[in-house]
């Protein structure tokens, strides 16, 4: 039985193709569980992590649970439900406890065998709503996760020629939303280059050119 009333069915014969990541930016994980079970509340995710570790299952993976909201990947929307939603118990602004990225290392695996979701099937909540959405956020350890083969990471420093059309062409290719240019390159960075600050360049041209090629590899 699911703990969240908030789910319903998939729809269009969709199936689990995407594990969104999601940080729940609540005071703790008790608040968190309260709003993702409250029916009035609308929102809920198939599992939800606490710091301490403890993986608590909230929607059924076959069911559609109401996490990701407006957005689109590889221009596809309803990502409710080709996805799986996992919410962590995390402020936003500090680093995400040990215990939680060990319980997440542990959790994925089994979702992507279940669902042959590929690493490249791995994002974040921003990826998908590109100015609505920052979670997880840049304290989120991406490397780890791509370290060990349940998400990616750039695996080259290399530079590129500075091509705005290119690298929204290789954004839009890996999966990112069709938006204005400063909002996904925003995204991007979000997700790839922490920190980065200042007008496009070629680092961030050849970052998207490299996760393109992955996708049509």
């Amino acid at each position: 039985m699911s703990l969240s009333p908030n789910f319903g069915p998939r729809r269009d014969g969709l199936r689990p193709e995407l594990i969104v990541l999601h940080y729940t930016a609540m005071a703790d994980c008790d608040a968190a569980l309260r709003v993702l079970c409250t029916p009035q509340r609308e929102v809920s995710a198939h599992y939800l992590i606490r710091r301490d570790g403890a993986v608590l299952s909230l929607v059924d993976e076959a069911m559609r649970a109401w996490h990701a909201g407006a957005g689109s990947w590889h221009g596809r929307p309803d990502v409710n439900s080709r996805s799986i939603g996992i919410e962590l118990d995390n402020d936003g602004s500090t680093p995400f406890a040990a215990a939680l990225m060990d319980a997440l290392d542990a959790l994925l695996p089994g979702i992507m065998a279940r669902w042959s979701i590929p690493p490249e099937g791995i994002i974040g909540h921003s990826c998908m709503a590109p100015g609505r959405k920052i979670d997880p956020g840049p304290r989120f350890d991406w490397p780890r996760l791509a370290r060990a083969g349940r998400a990616v990471w750039p695996r080259s420093r290399a530079q590129a020629p500075l091509d705005p059309d290119r690298f929204r062409a290789d954004a839009i290719a890996f999966g990112f939303p069709d938006v204005a240019d400063d909002l996904l390159l925003a995204s991007t960075r979000l997700r790839f280059r922490h920190g980065a600050k200042g007008p496009l360049d070629g680092r961030d041209c050849a970052i998207m050119a490299e996760m393109a090629s992955r996708i049509s590899a």
